[in-house]
């Protein structure tokens, strides 16, 4: 089932909770993709609408593992068994809803200009999404309506993951799909027109549905809107699952490679490529290989192979619109750091910084002593076999280039705490040398 754009999927969606209309019930979009979706559901039911705005908390070292959701007017909902499984402690879970908690008021302040949330009640909710891919948003939100007061919660979405949907049942007392594909890789590829939803676009909205407008033109303005969205990656004759994130007014973009065994929804790399865009990075994680490609498990290792395909999608990324003109950098996890460095070294590309967590540049050979660009290498103090290679493979690196252990930390980085040292280590890396490549390019072009 494949759906225009988030219109057609809303007006679609609406046909099928025909039976809802007249009831006692509230339309709440998911900022941002799911709000156009639930606009139109909520024309047609005739129902209001707005957003259910929530936050994930995660757990510090392993941040795509949430202990609990935070939503307005002080709603908390806590994971008991995580909580304890994870040993977190009052003062860890407080810094983490801390900032969740300024950053959710900051969205609903944004999207909601001033108007008070509907209360939900003793009423039946209506959360409607864009389509869902891992189901942790969705998850939140319902339970998020529950402590807001929904007698009745329906999650309603045009397409989704079969194993996300199955955990959903478990949240919702009801949940309308319309298409639930065997092979699912990211909700984009379900639509013909996927473009970035903004915030203005939110706002508009919801306007829009107080007045009884119809649904406005896209908001323009003469900065582009940011973007966050899974998108199909070229690389020569193949295309690559991805998901590109630019953040309004970049100052770069990072692109992860992933190591063996892994792809782009590593939650290391998640957890990293969150910390770059708070940063003023955009990021785009990507598949390396296809499917079919990943059962030869030769291709893991081939890093000429991996080496090839990065530098095509870099290419390919530089052409795009939103990024045209920034400075690319790469982040290499494990062999994928291998990939970066050997890819960094071919002079078809422009690269302004790298940085390796956890990994084996000595497989990249050769290519260490043609890499040009500012190199980060980063390993866990425990890590010690990698210690070595890495010390070795910064002696045989000709740029500028800084090897930093993170005490107590092994090759995954699962320690407390030493994650977050790496990312931020790669923040400032990357923040103070992107910039900087930036400006010597234009200098150069002078």
């Amino acid at each position: 089932m494949f759906f225009e754009d988030r219109v057609d999927a809303g007006r679609r969606l609406a046909e099928r909770l025909r039976l809802l209309r007249g009831a006692d019930i509230v339309v709440l979009g998911l900022p941002r993709g799911g709000v156009p979706v639930a606009f139109e559901v909520a024309r047609r039911l005739q129902a209001p609408l707005d957003v259910i705005v929530v936050r994930k908390l995660g757990v510090p070292h392993q941040p795509e593992l949430a202990f609990g959701a935070i939503g307005e007017d002080g709603v908390r909902v806590i994971n008991d068994i995580v909580v304890e499984r994870a040993e977190l402690g009052a003062e860890e879970m407080a810094r983490v809803e801390q900032h969740e908690r300024a950053e959710l008021d900051r969205r609903a302040a944004r999207f909601r200009a001033g108007r008070p949330r509907t209360p939900l009640t003793g009423r039946t909710a209506v959360i409607v999404d864009d389509g869902v891919a891992t189901g942790a948003t969705a998850r939140a939100a319902c339970r998020v309506a529950r402590a807001h007061g929904a007698a009745r919660v329906v999650l309603a979405i045009p397409v989704a993951a079969r194993d996300a949907l199955h955990m959903l049942l478990k949240e919702a007392d009801e949940v309308i799909c319309l298409g639930q594909p065997m092979y699912f890789y990211a909700v984009g590829q379900w639509y013909h027109n996927f473009g970035q939803t903004s915030d203005e676009e939110v706002v508009e909205l919801l306007h829009a549905a107080q007045t009884g407008a119809r649904q406005p033109k896209p908001v323009t303005a003469e900065d582009p809107p940011p973007r966050d969205e899974d998108v199909r990656v070229r690389a020569g004759n193949v295309g690559l699952a991805g998901h590109l994130t630019i953040p309004e007014r970049p100052i770069g973009v990072v692109v992860f490679v992933h190591g063996s065994g892994s792809s782009r929804h590593s939650p290391r790399n998640r957890y990293v490529a969150e910390v770059l865009q708070r940063a003023g990075l955009g990021t785009l994680l990507f598949d390396l290989l296809t499917t079919a490609e990943e059962l030869d498990r030769a291709n893991v290792f081939d890093i000429d192979l991996l080496a090839h395909r990065l530098v095509d999608v870099t290419l390919w990324l530089s052409r795009q619109e939103h990024v045209a003109g920034l400075p690319i950098g790469y982040f290499g996890a494990s062999t994928g750091a291998a990939a970066a460095l050997s890819a960094a070294a071919d002079p078809r590309v422009r690269v302004g910084a790298v940085v390796s967590r956890g990994g084996r540049p000595d497989l990249a050979g050769s290519a260490l002593t043609a890499v040009r660009a500012p190199t980060l290498l980063i390993v866990g103090g425990h890590d010690y076999r990698v210690i070595d290679l890495n010390r070795q493979a910064a002696k045989a690196l000709s740029c500028e280039t800084v090897l930093v252990e993170v005490p107590g930390a092994t090759h995954l980085f699962e320690e407390p705490g030493t994650l977050r040292q790496a990312a931020e280590l790669a923040r400032d890396w990357f923040t103070t040398h992107l910039p900087t490549a930036s400006a010597a390019e234009s200098a150069g072009s002078a």
